[in-house]
């Protein structure tokens, strides 16, 4: 009797906790599986793990064109290249190199969202740290929140230059309330500071494991961020630190690499020259691993990535050969004559590869040939370019193909992933900041504070690097693939003016097809400028790609922003940028 009480009274105490929790939302919210939740990741393994895939956005794998690689917004915008391949393949760049962005491109809003991804992420870090284990160290602490701010100012950074302000969230704001409604009316430049600033004090000047950033890699970030701004004394202080003490992860002085072509090889990544780069592995089970940034970026055809797979995008333009050409002492022609009939680069444009060709036989730049891919010169350790059977679509595309980030027919199986639907995933660093660009950037500031022979002697070691002939394409022969001509600058500058046209210049010839060239060109102020002469060149050589295209001075130097966004917030609160 006992017993049969007892079990009544415990199926009516179930029925009342049953009734209890119906009448309750949370009866209906379960946890998701596979998915940790913040008290799960606040040990010290956790929060590592969440760190790892804040540098695991700078690829923007996800937002293909978030990645810090740039060759659309900083390469193709600023006349390095153009889209390439075909009209109709990822037509949503062709309004991009056309300067006719609308504000509901699909390649526009994947920047965005792939960017405030990498800032929800480092501030998922941050507010980590806020609840740490014990198995957190202080020292830990430090550290952690020194890199996660550091790639936080580096997502702010590409959002600040690619659409100038943009609404600000750290980790302090509760993204379950009221994120949509955070407006874009503060200026980013000085959350972007605080951020580098706090990485360069925190930062240890070595780093355990390669690709995590150490104090010189944040010095370095810091002073770019300081150019932007014009504070080049600033700036010069932070150069002069790196240059004199500056060392790599592994504790190597920064230094260039003897030979320009090692710096974008996969089986030389992490080099001397290398201070921020996007980390890549091939064959390690998932593709995932490897660069995903040029998979559309290779020969067509019969060649790397071949035969018959993708694609021919990112072909460099005729303006950037031609900027290759030097003088009969091995100097470029800043007076802007390379563009000329008499010096503008001889190409195979309009011939198959069928048809008899000759090519250049006129002083360039020995990097010409580590940047461009074209006809008759060694492709790597594949074979002399063949021209028109490499392009796709050359009346679109041009004669050239891109070059620098290839990979070697050497790297096959190895430094390059077969394992997805392309083979042109590798393992080949992409670097954000590299030392020949250190070397530039202070070569800069030294102009802007008036030390022009300072300025002249960082150019002339990135010119001497570029001068050593271990370092020229050669034929199987042993022969120069073309007759280079290189010098350094001898004697001093004669103006202001002049270092300043000559240093950027340099920057022009070294970065080509690194992302830098459209946003060097709106912080000096010459985009308009700059920018329609090369259109109104380029134009006459691929009517159909860009003819027509025009930049508007007050509105193409910033992307806008996406439509989407503007309407889920609001367009009093978020304000579109003018023109758009």
């Amino acid at each position: 009797m006992k017993k049969t009480r007892s079990k009544g009274l415990l199926l009516i105490i179930c029925a009342i906790m049953l009734i209890g929790y119906s009448c309750k939302e949370s009866f209906l919210e379960v946890p998701a599986t596979g998915q940790l939740d913040e008290a799960q990741l606040s040990d010290k393994k956790g929060l590592e793990g969440v760190l790892v895939s804040v540098y695991g956005q700078l690829n923007g794998r996800a937002n293909r064109m978030a990645s810090a690689s740039n060759w659309v917004w900083g390469s193709i915008r600023g006349g390095d290249a153009n889209k390439g391949t075909d009209p109709g393949d990822f037509s949503d760049i062709n309004p991009i190199q056309r300067f006719q962005y609308i504000t509901t491109q699909g390649v526009i809003a994947d920047k965005y969202t792939g960017l405030y991804e990498g800032v929800a992420r480092a501030n998922l870090v941050m507010r980590l740290i806020g609840v740490a284990k014990e198995d957190v160290t202080d020292a830990d602490k430090a550290r952690i929140s020194a890199e996660a701010r550091f790639l936080r100012g580096h997502y702010y950074f590409e959002l600040k230059r690619g659409f100038n302000n943009t609404p600000y969230v750290d980790e302090t704001v509760d993204y379950g309330t009221g994120i949509e409604k955070v407006s874009n009316n503060k200026d980013l430049w000085p959350f972007i500071e605080a951020d580098m600033k706090f990485a360069y004090d925190n930062l240890p000047e070595t780093q355990a494991a390669a690709g995590r950033v150490n104090k010189w890699g944040a010095a370095a970030y810091l002073a770019k961020v300081y150019m932007y701004q014009k504070k080049f004394a600033e700036a010069k202080v932070l150069y002069d630190l790196i240059i004199a003490n500056g060392q790599t992860t592994n504790g190597k002085k920064y230094a260039l690499v003897p030979r320009f072509q090692d710096a974008f090889k996969a089986s030389n990544d992490n080099n001397s020259e290398s201070v921020f780069a996007i980390q890549a592995a091939a064959n390690t089970g998932s593709v995932n691993n490897a660069n995903p940034e040029f998979d559309l970026n290779w020969p067509y055809n019969t060649g790397p990535n071949g035969p018959g797979n993708c694609c021919s995008f990112f072909a460099p333009s005729f303006e950037l050969g031609n900027s290759f050409r030097t003088d009969a002492t091995g100097l470029p022609l800043l007076d802007g004559t390379y563009n000329s009939a008499a010096n503008e680069l001889k190409t195979d444009m309009g011939l198959k590869s069928s048809d008899a060709f000759t090519p250049d036989a006129g002083p360039v730049d020995p990097r010409l040939d580590h940047s461009i891919g074209r006809r008759g010169i060694p492709y790597l350790d594949w074979i002399d370019h063949p021209g028109n059977d490499w392009i796709r679509n050359q009346p679109n595309a041009g004669p050239y193909t891109t070059k620098k980030y290839a990979y070697y027919r050497t790297d096959i199986g190895s430094l390059q992933d077969n394992s997805s639907w392309t083979p042109g995933y590798t393992a080949i660093n992409v670097n954000i900041i590299r030392y020949a660009d250190v070397l530039l950037m202070a070569a800069e500031a030294e102009v802007e504070v008036g030390s022009l022979e300072k300025a002249r002697e960082y150019v002339n070691l990135v010119r001497a690097r570029a001068a050593n002939p271990a370092s020229f394409v050669k034929r199987a022969s042993g022969e120069n693939a073309a007759n280079y001509v290189i010098d350094t600058y001898k004697t001093a500058w004669a103006s202001k003016d002049a270092a300043r046209t000559a240093v950027r210049f340099e920057r022009k010839l070294e970065l080509s097809g690194e992302g830098h060239r459209f946003f060097d060109l709106v912080r000096w102020g010459t985009a308009a400028a700059e920018i329609n002469a090369y259109l109104a060149y380029e134009s006459k050589k691929l009517s159909g790609a860009l003819g027509g295209s025009t930049f508007t001075a007050n509105k193409n130097e910033y992307l806008p922003l996406p439509q989407d966004q503007v309407d889920l917030v609001g367009k009093d609160i978020l304000i579109q940028n003018p023109g758009y």
